[in-house]
């Protein structure tokens, strides 16, 4: 148990990608290698959300499910994260919903799973568990494990008639832990939110939510030529509302640029123990006001020590 733990974190403070990782040595270990079933899975899973969502007040796990022997796949959470939303291609070829997950709800469906009657564009999507000697499955998340924030903003009325929310944690679950000779394929890992993965990736990419013309409109913002800088504005305006939504929900979360100054801590911490961080420029740097960052203004270790948490391919 202690080395598995060890190993977890570890993981944490090797990932490239995470800014979070001065507080690495606090991840909690759910051991969940014991799992015989497709249901234990899914049981292990919920237990890890409500653990992790904690009333709002999100603390960091990971559960770790029974080691993959060589060659063989393993247990396979085929979600990317615990918690998505549904995407729904109409004919016109619009997306209601997430378009990032419009191939995977395609696919729960063909499975069997039914969208609400009336579907919106924020459905949780049922999780599915890919069991070695069973047929994967799915399973429909209980609404306590999904504690969900209304987007409000706090000078703009108008944004919370849009009817946007996020849910409070984000927890991966396709990422396999590996390092040692061990190789855990199933290993769901959450943290808490910093504001511009809602505001900036999920609302305001292109391919997801694309919520930045919608945005830009409603303020009244000329969106003839680009010198305007629409983008920009309305990118201040989706993240200060993600931001004050979750505080007014009582739910943790972190600015861009308190996360940047804790990174440079955690920098400073390592390199003070005689080690060096490993990171990913292009992800360390925020997706808005990069440069005010300080993040922005170094580069970091090319290395990819292990223990680690790896991509895998999608088992469907």
């Amino acid at each position: 148990m202690e080395a598995l733990e060890r190993m977890a974190r570890l993981a944490w403070r090797n990932n490239a990608r995470c800014i979070g990782r001065l507080f690495w040595e606090g991840l909690h270990l759910f051991d969940a290698r014991t799992a015989g079933s497709p249901e234990e899975v899914f049981e292990a899973c919920v237990r890890h959300l409500e653990y992790a969502t904690n009333g709002g007040r999100i603390r960091t796990a990971v559960t770790v499910f029974a080691e993959a022997e060589p060659e063989e796949k393993g247990i396979r959470i085929w979600n990317t994260q615990l918690i998505r939303y549904a995407g729904y291609r109409a004919a016109d070829g619009s997306v209601l919903g997430d378009p990032s997950e419009v191939a995977f709800t395609e696919r729960v469906m063909e499975m069997g799973w039914q969208p609400p009657r009336d579907r919106s564009a924020f459905d949780v999507l049922p999780l599915v568990v890919d069991f070695p000697g069973h047929a994967p499955r799915w399973f429909a998340l209980p609404r306590r494990a999904v504690l969900e924030v209304p987007i409000s903003h706090p000078e703009f009325g108008w944004v919370a008639d849009l009817g946007l929310k996020w849910h409070a944690v984000p927890a991966v679950s396709d990422r396999a832990l590996v390092g040692g000779g061990h190789r855990f394929t199933a290993a769901p890992f959450s943290g808490y939110y910093m504001g511009t993965e809602i505001g900036s990736r999920n609302f305001g990419d292109e391919g997801r939510y694309n919520l930045l013309p919608i945005i830009a409109e409603r303020m009244g913002i000329d969106r003839s030529k680009r010198s305007t800088l629409w983008k920009d504005r309305a990118l201040v305006e989706i993240n200060t509302a993600v931001l004050h939504s979750f505080r007014e929900a009582g739910v943790v979360m972190v600015d861009h640029h308190t996360a940047s100054a804790q990174f440079m801590q955690h920098v400073a911490k390592e390199e003070k123990c005689g080690r060096k961080v490993p990171g990913d420029w292009s992800w360390l740097v925020p997706p808005m006001s990069g440069s005010a960052c300080p993040v922005f203004h170094r580069y970091y270790d090319d290395a990819r020590p292990d223990p680690a948490y790896v991509e895998q391919e999608r088992p469907w």
